[in-house]
């Protein structure tokens, strides 16, 4: 046995296999609804109460008693919102047959118009449709006489064969009492039990808050302490605030809903109002029956069209308003869920639970977004659900690019721009794309034709920036305040191939804008002529660029070459995106050791920058100098 399967046998199938456990997670949720709907919904008013108890309790009031006077308010509320309800429902119901004329006169008016070629169509289907049923009417008629016939007929023959039948009777079977109220109460018992462990439940976790957070991490173990306290308090924290904001937006929608149908004269505001405030409670589902509910009640009183259409458009302004642009600025963040996600586990936990877990689905999809963020094993319930799992900004244009996707690469860069600056799409996102490429292909999975489109939509992209002007006010690594005694040419050498000619050009390209001279040679191109014409102007700077990996071995043999046959030059090495000390890189080229080894262009620029406040030296003796003065 390897030591893979080993370490696998160890940690066990369940947390190696996510899925699996994440199966039986999904079944045990299914066949222990009875007892875990009235659990999860405790839990859900525990978040939502747990900020009134603790505010009482910063009132000093013990807390038996704050828990008491906040369930006795939460219960009072509800109470009193239940017998309006209730009181206004039963009267609206009684009501409706008075209204049976005006519903009527509405249903008629809905019919189909008697002119053009639709109505045409619906005259002929209607026919056809009479046809067929007078045809039926007819043979069912003859089956009917047929049957009687023989029904006659064997009526006759019975009598002829038996003279004194015996009448049978048909005696109901006796029902005792307690079946009968056990009928008649079903329907009320079960709801009411509901609601009694419901009330139990919440009543235990407000007065036992920290005993249920102890067990729950001893349950994690003393090692995870630190990862377990997070998590709690990650997801009382966002579902408290979702809670807390959600039921103040609705009872504020309620209200307003309610001001607006009473002052169009609707009856039984209130309780149109009441049922939307409640209702919302429900994600989607509940909206959408309230807000028909009170249409299709208005249609029923009034006699003309206007005053349903009122209503319509205060719905739908209401709706769209506090969906689109109050409840994401209130709490959109605070659940950090995505959309999708959102609709998806409404659904499943609907399929779960029924209507309970759809009023419930919220809060537990955060709870498995937060499980999702601080266990490893279960980091896929974050990636799927969680509204911050989006690709990297360089991730994202590197995929782009694999899809030979050009356009949306260039919006992607572009979009990171109204935020950034060049020197940082160039450090944060085009450098780590050209490292990601140059990975894959030293590889073996990314082939020549794709390799060769990434290089050259990346150098189309940087031609295309050449004269980008940026919003921002400050760009580095140019710096106005800053006023250097010259500017020095400065001669970029890629180190090895195409990744490393396209970073030289970035470089190029920023040290342009600062106003120096730039010289971009190949290294094929750096014959010995060529040389001794650097060698001429000692201020001349040298940048070696090298993408990795394998960037170390290439940019040293570059740097032996120079060194050889420019000692007198400054030197600086580009190790993009390259970790570790800077200075033991540095020594690690031996007797071509550098004068700078940095790993990002605004490094590169800074150290520029520096030596032309310096002015004229060697900066080749100087680092050496600088040591032994250590």
């Amino acid at each position: 046995m390897n030591s893979a399967s080993t370490t696998r046998s160890r940690r066990g199938l369940l947390t190696s296999e996510p899925v699996i456990l994440l199966a039986l997670v999904l079944l045990g949720l299914y066949y222990a609804r009875e007892v875990l709907i009235p659990l999860a919904m405790a839990l859900t008013l525990n978040f939502l109460l747990t900020p009134a108890v603790m505010f009482f309790e910063r009132l000093r009031l013990r807390r038996i008693s704050s828990v008491v006077l906040v369930v006795f308010m939460a219960s009072a509320v509800a109470g009193a919102v239940g017998f309006i309800v209730a009181r206004q429902l039963i009267g609206v119901v009684n009501d409706l047959p008075n209204y049976r004329e005006n519903i009527s006169h509405k249903l008629s008016a809905l019919n189909m118009p008697t002119t053009g070629p639709f109505s045409k169509t619906v005259t002929s289907i209607r026919e056809i449709e009479k046809t067929i049923v007078k045809n039926d009417a007819v043979t069912q008629q003859a089956e009917t006489a047929a049957s009687a016939a023989g029904r006659r007929a064997r009526e006759v023959g019975q009598l002829r064969t038996d003279v004194n039948p015996e009448p049978v009777v048909i005696v109901p079977p006796s029902e005792s009492t307690g079946h009968y109220l056990s009928e008649l109460l079903k329907p009320v018992l079960r709801p009411l039990a509901t609601l009694g462990m419901v009330v139990i439940f919440t009543i235990y976790m407000l007065l036992k808050r920290e005993d249920m957070r102890n067990r729950l991490l001893l349950l994690a173990g003393v090692g995870r302490l630190n990862l377990m306290t997070q998590a709690l308090n990650d997801a009382a924290d966002r579902i408290s605030k979702y809670l807390v904001m959600n039921a103040l937006v609705n009872a504020s929608y309620g209200v307003i809903f309610a001001i607006g149908l009473f002052l169009l004269h609707v009856p039984n505001a209130t309780l149109w109002g009441a049922l939307l405030a409640l209702l919302r409670m429900v994600p989607y589902a509940g909206t959408m029956i309230a807000g028909f509910a009170t249409i299709g009640y208005t249609l029923a009183v009034f006699d003309g069209w206007s005053h349903a259409l009122w209503v319509f458009l205060l719905f739908a302004v209401l709706e769209v308003a506090v969906s689109n642009f109050i409840e994401p600025h209130l709490y959109g963040s605070h659940t950090g869920i995505s959309a999708l996600a959102l609709v998806t586990m409404a659904i499943v936990w609907t399929l779960l639970w029924g209507w309970a877990g759809l009023v419930v689905s919220t809060p537990l999809t955060v709870c498995l977004i937060v499980f999702g963020r601080y266990v490893p094993q279960m980091s896929f319930l974050h990636i799927l659900l969680g509204e911050e799992a989006e690709l990297a900004p360089e991730a994202h244009f590197y995929e782009r690019l694999l899809a030979t996707d050009q356009t949306e690469a260039h919006n992607i860069a572009d979009r990171f721009l109204e935020s950034h600056t060049l020197v940082d799409l160039y450090d944060d996102v085009v450098m780590r794309a050209l490292i990601m490429t140059e990975q894959d292909r030293h590889k073996g999975v990314l082939d020549d034709v794709r390799s060769s489109y990434l290089f050259q939509s990346a150098t189309e992209l940087i031609a295309e920036l050449t004269d980008y002007k940026s919003p921002l006010t400050l760009e580095p690594p140019c710096d106005p305040e800053v006023t250097p005694s010259r500017t020095y040419p400065v001669v970029c050498v890629p180190a090895s191939d195409q990744a490393d000619e396209i970073a030289a050009t970035m470089l190029a390209q920023l040290l342009e804008r600062c106003g120096h001279k730039t010289l971009l040679l190949p290294g094929s191109a750096l014959s010995s002529e060529i040389l001794s014409r650097l060698g001429e102007e000692a201020g001349t700077i040298l940048c070696v660029s090298a993408v990795p990996p394998f960037a170390f071995a290439h940019a040293r043999t570059l740097a032996i070459r120079l060194r050889q046959s420019l000692p007198g030059n400054r030197l600086l090495i580009g190790l993009w995106n390259t970790a570790g000390d800077k200075e033991v890189l540095r020594e690690r080229f031996g007797q071509a050791r550098p004068d700078f080894v940095v790993a990002s262009l605004q490094e590169a620029m800074a150290r520029i920058r520096e030596w032309e406040q310096l002015g004229e030296g060697s900066p080749w003796v100087q680092p050496a100098m600088e040591a032994e003065t250590r």
